[in-house]
């Protein structure tokens, strides 16, 4: 009996041992920085950045050799023609049925491209590194100090200048903006005297007016280019950002927001910035370094209307309400295009025939359809932009539709000022490049030598005949040179290469980076979704 007992009690313990063993096999071990574990705020910046590459394993894109260090052959090599018909995939990638122009500069364009970077060799100053944004006149913003960055990237890329003049110069710039009084020690101020560095308004007397986040969003994608492209520029890069205080820039819902002085109580007034074009583009510049501008990177709410048989998309906010105008110009969306292939921040994968931010190639499409449709139609010449002229108002915004109207070119007042519509220079030299047609063929021969050799690209040509735009700036000759680079490179962000950033592992032992809202590496759940986008037609012109 005891036996028994003894051996019946053996049985079910090796049977409960049994069921308890393939319990535990069943448990899934959870692996230090796996999917299941919760990493603490101190480690996640030794997290790698996830992108495409990274997630769908496809081989990353590769940067592209300077223009002097291409072989012979090498747009032998290249072949732009998409494997499928053009229109939205699955995925709401977009293929065009427009392609870029690709290939060596020639004698013509090379001419150009000097005489652009000419610009930046008489009008940055030797104190601060600083170029201004018109001319002499010693003032710049964050916007156009991009601009010098993409002018300084081009410069070298095209073989116009060698290694120790692209660091000298970006080091130069960088060490400045590093030191640069912020505004009320959070973000640049909208403008700054550039040969001292100091806070100053619009009218470059001393004081502080606020900080712009278009102008920071189109700063941090030179930044995120600089760095990906030039490894050893990389920590002088993160230590200009590791001083900003990005707490009030980006919302919780991701959308963008500026600021400005009260004029009778001097209080800081946050307002939120960007319309339909620029909001979606500077939007991107924020997500490649880490943060979340959902709201800010979808195009609603908008309207389009359909001029010359286009659908142009402008931004539906009301300007009665939001006091904000809805300029539809072509600058934006070449940006965008030259500079991030209509792409997703953390696309660094897909062929160069697809787009995978689908909807901001297809927009841009239609920005230039109705270009080249009112010079078949009307045979005036159209490459609409905001450009400065010189004299009274020194800035129009010359735009495909603003205001209800079509072709309507206003001062910031809102004036209608007709006689400053132009072909504007680097419209028409963006367009040429993203768009290889019959039609930017005649853009470009109308723009090509339409140049000062000691001073730079003109700004445009008048569309009433009354000649040149006698005047030279920053961003005009930036975009140009960014134009010219991107036909011999393609897009001009190329992938980071390394694994960790300072960006993201700086301060993790403090608090400073939850004060100033800095992001953790992106994961794949927190990438910009691919998005469409209804068509909603308000009016017919």
């Amino acid at each position: 009996m005891t036996t028994s007992l003894a051996g019946a009690a053996y049985a079910v313990g090796q049977a409960a041992r049994a069921i308890f063993l393939a319990q535990e096999e069943e448990i899934v071990p959870i692996i230090a920085g796996g999917s299941l574990d919760e990493i603490p705020a101190l480690m996640r910046g030794n997290i790698a950045t996830q992108t495409t590459s990274v997630v769908l394993g496809e081989p990353q894109r590769v940067k592209p050799p300077r223009m002097c260090e291409m072989p012979d052959d090498y747009f032998d090599q290249i072949d732009l023609t998409p494997p499928r018909e053009p229109g939205y995939t699955v995925r709401s990638g977009y293929v065009r049925k427009f392609k870029p122009r690709r290939g060596f500069l020639n004698e013509r364009e090379m001419r150009a491209a000097r005489v652009a970077w000419r610009y930046f060799q008489n009008f940055t100053q030797e104190t601060t590194g600083l170029a201004n944004s018109v001319g002499n006149y010693p003032s710049t913003t964050m916007w156009d100090t991009a601009s010098y960055m993409a002018a300084t990237v081009a410069a070298y890329e095209l073989c116009i200048i060698e290694k120790p003049e692209l660091d000298k110069r970006i080091t130069q710039l960088l060490t400045t903006i590093r030191e640069l009084d912020l505004f009320r020690g959070e973000l640049p101020n909208k403008v700054y005297h550039t040969k001292t560095g100091a806070k100053v308004d619009y009218t470059n007397k001393p004081g502080e007016i606020g900080f712009s986040a278009l102008d920071i969003g189109r700063f941090l994608v030179w930044m995120r280019i600089i760095k990906n492209r030039y490894p050893h520029l990389g920590n002088t890069v993160d230590s200009v950002l590791l001083k900003w205080d990005f707490s009030n820039v980006i919302d919780e819902e991701g959308l963008m927001w500026g600021s400005y002085v009260d004029k009778e109580t001097g209080d800081t007034v946050y307002a939120q910035e960007g319309r339909l074009g620029y909001e979606e583009y500077a939007a991107k510049g924020f997500a490649l370094w880490g943060f979340k501008p959902r709201l800010a990177h979808r195009a609603e709410p908008f309207l389009t209307a359909s001029i010359f048989g286009v659908a142009i998309p402008y931004d539906g906010r009301d300007p009665r309400i939001f006091h904000s105008q809805n300029y539809v110009v072509t600058e934006s969306y070449l940006q965008d295009g030259l500079e991030l292939g209509f792409d997703l921040p953390h696309d660094d994968s897909s062929p160069e025939w697809l787009h995978s931010d689908g909807w901001r190639a297809e927009f841009a499409d239609r920005i230039y359809q109705v270009q080249e449709n009112r010079w078949r139609q009307t045979g005036f010449m159209t490459a609409r932009s905001e450009h400065n002229v010189k004299g009274p108002p020194y800035f129009t915004y010359d735009t495909i539709f603003s205001d209800g109207y079509p072709w309507n070119t206003v001062t910031p007042r809102g004036d209608y000022v007709p006689d400053h519509a132009a072909v504007a220079a680097k419209a028409a030299l963006g367009l040429w490049a993203l768009w290889d047609t019959e039609y930017t063929d005649v853009l470009y021969e109308a723009i090509i030598e339409l140049y000062d050799p000691e001073n730079g690209m003109y700004e445009g040509l008048y569309e009433r005949g009354q000649g040149r735009v006698e005047i030279f700036t920053a961003n005009n000759n930036g975009i140009i040179m960014t134009s010219l680079l991107h036909k011999v490179q393609g897009t001009i962000l190329t992938p980071y290469t390394g694994n960790t950033e300072v960006w993201y592992t700086a301060f993790r032992e403090q608090d400073t980076r939850e004060r100033r809202h800095y992001p953790d590496p992106p994961q794949e759940k927190d990438w910009l979704p691919a998005l469409r986008h209804s068509v909603q037609i308000e009016a017919s012109y």
